[in-house]
């Protein structure tokens, strides 16, 4: 099976949290996740999360009616994310083949 559509929510207030951002998502309909992203070193907001709609068809509604909208007192960029696979790889080693590039592949 596909895997869910996600939503991606831009220019997020550090105040906001993962149930704030749930509740504003809420009036568009029934949120099945919605997510926060943090630094994971200092546990402060990133400034973009996600939020992923039980039902797919509230996407495009979300999109519509709250990109641009405040939330937290900052003015939120809403739209579709992209599926993991479809993003830039980023090789930093110049050739797929593992050799001597400049960074190495974390092993853990």
């Amino acid at each position: 099976m596909a895997q869910p559509q996600n939503l991606f929510v831009g220019s997020l207030s550090y105040d906001t949290t993962d149930d704030s951002l749930k509740a504003h998502f809420e009036q568009i309909g029934e949120v099945e996740s919605a997510r926060v992203i943090t630094d994971r070193d200092s546990g402060r907001s990133k400034g973009f999360g996600f939020v992923q709609f039980k039902s797919e068809d509230d996407n495009q509604k979300a999109v519509d009616q709250l990109d641009g909208k405040e939330l937290d007192g900052r003015t939120i960029s809403v739209s579709l994310a992209r599926p993991k696979e479809d993003r830039p790889r980023r090789d930093f080693g110049g050739n797929n083949g593992g050799g001597n590039g400049s960074f190495r592949q974390r092993s853990w």
